[in-house]
């Protein structure tokens, strides 16, 4: 597989913490959890990928461990990477699962 299933297995083990259901599906090239067919985060690589809601893309861009996705070569519209650096801890994890999560939420 194109993605690291260590993080995936963190994602897992987070999502538990939601009463909301959500799906995996393989998509980027490796795997993405959906919360109503919204993409929330998801993983290529060593990455983590994170849809996030417009006004708050700024203030996570200014992060050390946080660029632009350029999946297609040039940055995509309320899409970020966060290196594993980024996401060391749990605490971390949470804080971009909680921001995908919102971000599909505001598209339902």
């Amino acid at each position: 597989m194109a993605y690291n299933e260590h993080i995936a297995t963190r994602i897992r083990e987070q999502l538990k913490l939601f009463p909301e259901e959500f799906i995996e599906k393989k998509m980027f090239g490796g795997l993405s959890f959906l919360y109503k067919g919204k993409m929330i985060v998801g993983i290529v690589k060593n990455d983590l990928a994170v849809r996030i809601i417009e006004n708050k893309m700024n203030n996570e861009l200014t992060k050390e461990y946080v660029r632009s996705m350029d999946f297609t070569k040039r940055p995509m519209r309320e899409f970020v990477y966060v290196s594993e650096d980024g996401f060391k801890t749990e605490t971390q994890l949470l804080h971009y699962i909680e921001l995908g999560l919102e971000h599909a939420k505001s598209k339902l």
